[in-house]
């Protein structure tokens, strides 16, 4: 039995010998390592963090006192020694552990928002409700430097100075990275800041030889005081953050638990807002991971465990698109490309590396990105800014007032689009085709394949006057659907029988919208299918092929609500064509991890479900029912 098996709560961790927590800290890589090399996750951040999250628990009495993590995706070793251990085989698994904290696991999680720097405020507003409510409660928000990149950490940084009696204690958890290396001035700044040899080295030597003087008073004491601030602000300047009026604590070596609990208990002991700097190495403990050079093993598929190899596969949407930027690139030379701290997940590395003055790595700003790609444009070239769909949401003022207003021509591709899966609610690409709806001009396409995805990518690089998105799901692309025949822009990809049904589907939902016709044609229904490409704004050709049928059915992997399908239903009002219509997208819901297929069969997004609606009401419709849009919400 090992020493992680006796720990069911952090109150566990204190009675355990300097030994026993050496023991538990490799536990737990061993268990991280074997774990994630089957369910895949987060290994590198988690690595990094097993000293700095024990000393955390030993210092800090959780739940009582809040702990935060920024992103979430470190958290892996609080939910081990929080009473999750028994089920962390179950990582990221359909009814199993999420990758992230959740509330419905544990009472010490409070935050399950995986979005990036977002601790900052969440924890000056908890202390700050502890402070009113006279309740002597500590709040700790773990943070990373990759974080502290994004601007709404600065906003918070700015109100918590001044917070004066809110007992809050953040860590940067300082590993030089985000998904890879941290981009910025504030990259450098913090490279400054950590742990200077020199510094450690006068400051023993002084301490030293003051200590072997008899009689050393109040004034040497005092001497060494300003004498020590100086060697820090010279050799380590904490300034970034005492400027701001915050107690400073560090540089702290993050694998030092002992060093960690020392630095952790001054700051708890001064009670008001302190920051504790830890140096960290993503990664650390396991050399496959330490090696890795492209990002320290942030989010690894399955892989080996022994060599590190991850298993092969295939090539996903992400790398095709790598491709096409490569072939635009070398064909225009306006082109830019913009990412924001996610150079290789979103697949410009092979663009950086060639055309390195035209790609810009801002960091975890996707607000400064959305906006400095207006200027981009405004400044005649042509940006095209890659993003996860989730991640666009933060920048949503700037795409309608920053881009759309001034009509900048700027392409957003925005990958991990529709359902996502396994990293659970916040990362599900589900609003980003509703929410872009309502902006002024600008076209939205989505690509069924991946010959659409080098058509729609190259026409969106196009257009001059409007900002144009292209968005695509997570995984790999399904084989090419050949087109029968033209509707306007759009793609006719079935036509069989009588025009009883129009299904339009938009981008990896053709393949679905595909098996549900051979399904209908079965049954002697006849089908159309569509494929819109630009699904914004509407296709008048779609309109006219609404008026020839009997049922219209819209078929989307986004919500419901707002979405392509409630855009297609008010272009219909409009023109009014009296066609009934069935609207078939992703209920308003936050969805908890699993895989893709299996949320999009449990929301109704599968063949089997739409098919035997569609022969309900086409049976209704031969009947002489009336159909309203409501009788059957799906």
């Amino acid at each position: 039995m090992g020493i992680l098996d006796s720990v069911s709560s952090p109150h566990d961790l204190r009675g355990l010998s300097a030994d026993q927590l050496d023991q538990l800290a490799a536990e737990i890589r061993d268990l991280l390592i074997s774990t994630t090399a089957r369910t895949s996750g987060h290994l590198g951040p988690n690595l990094g963090v097993v000293e700095l999250t024990l000393a955390i628990h030993r210092v800090f009495d959780s739940p009582r006192d809040r702990v935060v993590f920024d992103t979430g995706h470190q958290s892996y070793v609080h939910k081990l020694v929080t009473g999750r251990a028994a089920n962390f085989a179950t990582l990221r698994q359909e009814g199993g552990l999420s990758g992230y904290p959740s509330q419905a696991e544990s009472a010490h999680d409070i935050v399950e928002n995986s979005h990036a720097s977002t601790s900052l405020s969440y924890a000056d507003g908890l202390a700050k409700a502890y402070a009113i409510r006279g309740e002597n409660r500590h709040v700790v928000a773990v943070i990373g430097d990759g974080a502290l990149t994004g601007g709404m950490a600065w906003e918070a940084l700015n109100n918590i100075a001044i917070a004066k009696t809110s007992r809050l204690v953040i860590v940067v958890n300082d590993n030089e990275r985000s998904y890879t290396p941290t981009i910025g001035g504030l990259a450098t700044a913090l490279t400054a800041l950590r742990t200077n040899p020199r510094y450690e080295q006068v400051l023993d030597l002084v301490k030293k030889r003051l200590n072997a003087l008899p009689g050393v008073g109040s004034a040497a004491y005092d001497a060494l005081h300003a004498v020590k601030k100086g060697m820090k602000d010279a050799l380590a300047p904490q300034g970034l953050f005492e400027d701001l009026g915050l107690k400073y604590v560090g540089p702290v070596d993050g694998h030092d638990r002992v060093a960690m609990e020392q630095a952790l208990t001054n700051a708890k002991r001064f009670g008001g807002p302190v920051i504790v700097h830890a140096i960290t190495r993503k990664g650390f403990g396991y050399d496959p991971a330490e090696r890795h050079e492209a990002d320290q093993f942030h989010a690894p598929g399955p892989f080996d465990v022994q060599t590190g190899a991850e298993k092969p596969k295939g090539r996903i949407w992400t790398d095709h698109f790598s491709d096409a930027m490569l072939d635009i690139g070398a064909r225009r030379k306006d082109i830019v490309a913009i990412t924001a701290a996610m150079m290789h997940p979103v697949g410009l590395d092979a663009f950086q590396r060639e055309w390195p003055l035209r790609t810009f790595d801002v960091g975890i700003a996707e607000q400064h990105a959305t906006t400095s790609a207006a200027g981009l444009a405004m400044g005649g070239l042509h940006p095209v800014f890659a993003v996860y769909a989730t991640f666009l949401n933060r920048a949503f003022d700037q795409v309608l007032m920053d881009v759309a207003l001034h009509k900048c021509g700027v392409t957003f591709v925005l990958d991990r689009s529709g359902v996502t899966g396994d990293d659970g609610a916040s990362h599900n690409g589900m609003w980003d085709m509703s929410i872009l709806q309502i902006v002024p001009g600008l076209r939205l396409a989505a690509p069924r394949d991946v010959t659409r995805l080098q058509e729609l990518l190259n026409e969106a690089i196009e257009v001059d006057d409007a900002p144009t998105v292209v968005r695509f799901p997570k995984g790999p692309p399904p084989a090419d659907i050949d087109t029968i025949d033209k509707a306007g822009g759009a793609d006719v990809l079935v036509r069989s029988g009588d025009r009883d049904v129009l299904v339009v589907a938009v981008g990896s939902m053709c393949t679905v919208a595909i098996d549900v016709a051979e399904r209908l044609s079965a049954q002697g229904i006849g089908v159309t299918v569509v494929d819109p490409r630009w699904v914004k704004p509407v296709d008048p050709a779609i309109v006219d092929l609404a008026r020839q049928h009997a049922l219209v059915i819209s078929i989307e992997d986004n919500g419901r609500v707002g979405g392509c399908g409630t855009a297609l239903l008010q272009t219909l009002n409009d023109e009014r064509v009296t066609t009934p219509v069935r609207l078939h997208g992703i209920p308003q819901e936050f969805l908890d991890h699993a895989k893709r297929d299996v949320i999009l069969h449990r929301v109704g997004l599968d063949a089997q479900t739409i098919a035997r609606g569609i022969v309900e009401d086409v049976t209704a419709i031969a009947d002489g029912q009336v159909l309203h849009d409501a009788d059957r919400p799906v």
